[in-house]
C-alpha cells in the first residue's frame, strides 16, 4: 500500500511487535476506547490490517436474543464495526467518516459465536487519498459456527473533510 498511514493506522503499528493473543487484546480495548460500546458487546479485533478487518463475538447471555441466538442488533454491530473499523484504518486524519447507509438482510437463524471479514481493495482506498469526499461500498462477510453465511450485509461508509469550506 503506497498511500500514508493515518494516526489509528500509526497506533496499530505500535502493537506489532506483541505476540498475537495479547496484540488482539491490546487493539480490542484501544478501539474500546474509540467506540465504548464495543466492550458491551464484547467484540473482538481477530485481525486488523488496511485491507482486511476480521471482528467477532462469542455468543454469550448479554448479546443473545431470546432462542438463545446472537441478537439481530449484535449482528448488524459486527458487520458495521468491521466495515467502520478497516475504512478507519484509511481514511486519511483530515478527514471524518461516517456510516451513510446499513442494510441487514436475516436468512436464517445463527449457530453460535459470529465472525465478521470485511475487505477493502486497493483502489478504494486511494479514493480515500485523493478524493476530497466521497463513499465506499465495503466487502463484509458475517458467518457463524457453521461458516454459514445467516445474513448479508451492506455497508457504505463515506468520508468528509473535517473542516468545512467557507463559502
Amino acid at each position: 500500500m503506497t498511500t500514508a498511514k493515518n494516526s489509528m493506522c500509526r497506533m496499530v503499528d505500535k502493537t506489532a511487535s506483541l505476540p498475537a493473543g495479547m496484540r488482539s487484546w491490546v487493539i480490542t480495548r484501544m478501539f474500546g476506547k474509540f467506540v465504548p460500546f464495543l466492550g458491551t458487546a464484547g467484540l473482538v479485533f481477530e485481525e486488523v490490517g488496511r485491507e482486511r478487518m476480521v471482528v467477532s463475538v462469542k455468543n454469550r447471555k448479554k448479546v443473545q436474543n431470546h432462542i438463545k441466538g446472537l441478537h439481530a442488533a449484535a449482528m448488524a454491530l459486527l458487520a458495521e464495526t468491521a466495515s467502520g473499523f478497516v475504512v478507519g484504518m484509511n481514511v486519511p486524519d483530515d478527514k471524518l467518516m461516517l456510516l451513510k447507509s446499513m442494510k441487514v438482510s436475516y436468512y436464517k437463524r445463527a449457530q453460535g459465536d459470529m465472525r465478521a471479514v470485511a475487505t477493502l481493495n486497493t483502489d478504494q482506498v486511494q479514493r480515500m487519498f485523493v478524493e476530497d469526499k466521497g463513499d465506499v461500498l465495503v466487502d463484509v462477510v458475517v458467518t457463524d459456527e457453521s461458516g454459514e453465511s445467516p445474513i448479508v450485509c451492506e455497508m457504505v461508509w463515506a468520508w468528509v473533510p473535517k473542516k468545512r469550506k467557507e463559502a
